[in-house]
């Protein structure tokens, strides 16, 4: 039951001394006690939870002195590790308190404890000598006389180093003890009845000093009183006490005091010397030295305030007479304090690398400053350089907290050099600092950023897949996988354009399957060779994602432009009428020479005049810009032959007036190319019958009522069949001839107006998109493809469709080859309606 009372009370007056102290914890625990021995149950005082303290590493923090105790991991009690010896560890201060700092983790927290060490009686006295000799002359001296013993020294405190003395049994002598205000003792050796030499010459006394501790114990010293004769007459110091001031940086030599005494004997019985007998404390009696002649006492050795801060000496002048006799004096020595030790600053934790994005407060070092000097030499101010970002909070007595005061970036500052600088109140005053060394750890607090926002990208149609199209890059300033950035595409597409002009698209498909990124170097590669008569654009995002938790991105636009390539050969178009024909087996191949040229006729007059129209070729390229700019030329007959091809619009004309000659029939062969490089090419073959002028007139309408311009051959058989056909019909009745005549001369009449309607009059331009941009089609200058980013439609003559454009500079440089009678044009911005031939005038 006493034992649950005295550990309940024993609690309270922790609890109770925790709260008094400002958060420290104080035990005790007695001297020599044994290893293991638990000096308080430090995490439960802490309010720990059982195992906490192993979690959170409780721990002791040293500060350059063996503690003799520590925390054990397990229960988080305080237990003794060493020896502990309080006069080892304090010598004679009292309380006798050793302060420590316990360190507890997550989160970082310190608390400072106080372990009194009490003291036990465990030295016994100790004279300076186990015999004192002492004479004293017969007679001369008289019962009261005292003579100084050094007393004995207990290294213990407190009651166990109060002393008591006794004396042997002895008629003569007995003790006195004298304390001074100083506390300290003198001891006398009193005489109380004279001495007769004659009747006893030595005393023999044993001398016994008992100190307060239960148990006692006890020194004894054996004190041997010669009897002497004669001189009675003792030196006698002029103070009986001497006190005196010295700074602790006095140098060697240095006059600490000047004793005088007087010795009224005469002769050699007056002439006296000095000497220290002794010093307190004894271990520095060759701090000082005395002059035997004059007294002065100097100093021998270095004196240091925070160790002896209070000499005493004791000194004696002795004659030299027979029996010599001796008079004594107290000196007490007082060091004065100066500022002599800097302050000396330990780092007990710290916590690094500090993180950037570590909250305003965040403690990185425990710090512990310190100066051996008292007063205001002892007393300490510190700062932090440079005085950002972090800052010097004081937790306790001669304790620091270095924390956080700004925000940190690692992509400005990755590392600080911190300096921890100590100045004391001495004059002049003392510095000291102690460096750290800071890092700062990354987060991911950048997102990748790419050089330009948009990047536009040309790439050649009929590329390699695989080929590389670009290098994108994004930089990250973080650091390690905060800082890796992986590419990927995110999103876009196109629609797919039209084919070969037929104006039908294959829908809307996504980047990802004409184009891929590399995941680590940025590069663009082409999953599959590029058509510019499918894609123009292609627009779409990349996207930069670093590897930090969370991770961050970054997008980039990239427009892909597909440059055109001449890969299409011009195509022939069938009439524009849509009259029947024989156009499929005339269309064109890749090149001429491969080509399969059709078969295409046409009727034209003899007598015609130079510079009628007989027929027109009309054609396409699926191609843009120059690769789609179409010439015609005659490869058959060369020569002055008697028609002739227009450059750039495909109409096939008289050269000169026809006659009979020429022959029934004249065989063409046309060859229409387009400016890219190569060229590309395709042939039409053209026959062309000479008939008179009445049965061209009669062909004229034929053709005119069926919509067609030319018609297939069927040989040369047909043709004159058609001719004698004609001729029945003329002279069967002249009244069918005069109706024809009239007829074809009305039509003749009607096609003129509106083919120069259709020439002369405004036509609608047609526009698309922003910019000047123009659409050609089919015409006197020309055939031409033109394309946009925009969805577009190119019409050419009576309304075929193509949806490839590409927009080229208006300055076109002139088409090469002769151009005999016509003029390279601009092709115009209108669409071009002129009927494919022209008949001839009625007679």
């Amino acid at each position: 039951m006493s034992v649950c009372v005295r550990a309940v009370v024993r609690v309270l007056v922790l609890q109770a001394a925790w709260a008094l102290g400002g958060g420290q914890v104080r035990y005790s625990v007695p001297e020599e006690a044994k290893g293991g021995t638990v000096v308080g149950r430090l995490a439960q005082d802490l309010g720990l939870e059982a195992g906490e303290a192993e979690a959170r590493r409780l721990r002791l923090v040293s500060q350059g002195r063996r503690a003799s105790v520590e925390v054990s991991g397990a229960s988080g009690a305080l237990v003794v590790s060493s020896r502990l010896d309080r006069e080892e560890l304090c010598g004679k201060s009292a309380p006798c308190a050793l302060r420590l700092e316990v360190l507890l983790e997550r989160p970082l927290r310190v608390f400072h404890v106080e372990v009194e060490v009490t003291d036990i009686n465990d030295n016994a006295p100790l004279f300076p000598a186990a015999t004192k000799n002492l004479s004293i002359p017969e007679l001369n001296t008289m019962p009261g006389s005292r003579f100084p013993l050094e007393g004995a020294s207990d290294a213990d405190i407190g009651a166990n180093a109060q002393l008591s003395y006794t004396l042997s049994p002895s008629e003569h002598f007995a003790l006195d003890l004298q304390r001074s205000e100083e506390h300290l003792e003198s001891l006398f050796l009193v005489l109380t009845k004279g001495l007769d030499r004659e009747s006893l010459a030595e005393h023999r006394l044993l001398l016994t000093a008992s100190d307060g501790g239960r148990p006692s114990l006890t020194g004894t010293v054996e004190l041997v009183v010669s009897v002497l004769d004669a001189n009675d007459n003792a030196p006698q110091f002029n103070q009986s006490v001497y006190k005196v001031q010295v700074p602790e940086n006095a140098a060697e030599g240095t006059l600490v005091a000047h004793v005088g005494a007087t010795d009224p004997d005469e002769g050699i019985n007056h002439e006296f010397f000095f000497s220290i007998v002794s010093s307190v404390p004894a271990a520095k009696r060759d701090v000082f030295g005395i002059d035997p002649q004059t007294g002065e006492i100097r100093l021998r050795g270095t004196l240091d305030f925070e160790e002896v801060r209070l000499y005493e000496l004791q000194i004696e002048a002795g004659d030299k007479g027979v029996p010599p006799l001796s008079g004594h004096c107290k000196v007490v020595v007082e060091v004065l304090d100066v500022n002599d030790n800097a302050p000396e600053v330990w780092v007990t934790s710290l916590s690094v690398p500090v993180a950037e994005d570590a909250s305003l407060g965040t403690v990185v070092a425990l710090l512990s400053v310190s100066d051996r000097d008292s007063g205001s030499n002892g007393r300490v101010r510190c700062a932090v350089w440079p005085p950002s970002p972090f800052g010097l909070v004081a937790t306790f007595a001669g304790s620091y907290s270095l924390v956080l005061r700004e925000a940190l970036d690692r992509e400005r500052v990755s590392e600080y050099e911190v300096e921890v600088r100590a100045e004391d109140g001495g004059a002049p005053p003392l510095r000291a600092s102690r460096g750290l060394r800071v890092p700062v750890s990354d987060v991911n607090d950048n997102a990748p950023a790419f050089a330009q926002a948009v990047y536009t990208v040309l790439a050649r149609e009929n590329n390699a897949a695989g080929a590389e199209l670009a290098r994108l890059w994004a930089r990250d300033p973080d650091e390690a996988g905060n800082g890796r950035v992986s590419y990927s595409v995110a999103e876009g597409g196109a629609g797919a354009g039209a084919g070969s002009g037929s104006g039908s698209g294959s829908g809307w498909r996504p980047a990802s399957s004409y184009v891929s990124v590399d995941a680590e170097s940025g590069r663009l590669w082409a999953l599959q060779p590029l058509d510019y008569e499918e894609l123009q654009v292609l627009q779409f995002e990349v996207r930069a994602v670093d590897a930090g938790e969370p991770p961050l991105c970054g997008n980039a636009t990239v427009q892909l432009f597909v440059v055109d390539e001449n890969d299409n050969a011009p195509a022939l178009l069938p009439p524009a009428g849509g009259g029947p024909g024989p156009w499929a087996a005339g269309e064109a191949s890749v090149s001429a020479s491969a080509s399969a040229p059709g078969s295409l006729w046409a009727w034209a007059a003899w007598g015609a005049p130079a510079g009628q129209v007989v027929a027109k070729i009309r054609a396409v390229d699926a191609d843009s810009g120059y690769n789609a700019w179409l010439r015609y030329e005659l490869w058959e007959p060369r020569g002055k032959g008697p028609f002739r091809v227009g450059l750039y619009s495909g109409e096939v004309s008289t050269a000169r007036a026809l006659e009979e000659a020429d022959g029934p029939r004249q065989r063409l062969l046309i060859v229409v190319r387009d400016h890219g490089e190569p060229s590309r090419s395709a042939t039409a073959t053209l026959s062309v019958s000479l008939v008179e002028g009445a049965e061209a007139a009669l062909a004229a309408a034929g053709a005119v009522s069926a919509g067609a311009g030319l018609r297939p051959a069927s040989g040369a058989e047909g043709g004159a069949a058609a001719a004698a056909a004609a001729a029945a019909a003329a002279a069967a009745t002249n009244v069918w001839l005069v109706v024809a005549i009239c007829a074809v001369s009305s039509l003749f009449l009607l096609a003129v107006v509106l083919y120069g309607a259709s020439r002369w009059a405004p036509r609608a331009a047609v526009l698309s998109g922003p910019g000047p941009a123009t659409l050609v089609c089919a015409s006197e200058v020309g055939s031409w493809s033109y394309s946009q980013r925009q969805s577009r439609s190119l019409c050419v003559a009576d309304g075929a469709g193509k949806s490839d454009l590409m927009v080229f500079s208006p300055n076109c440089p002139p088409p090469p080859g002769p151009a005999p009678k016509e003029t390279p044009q601009e092709p115009p911005a209108l669409l071009d309606t002129v009927s494919a031939t022209r008949p001839p005038v009625a007679p």
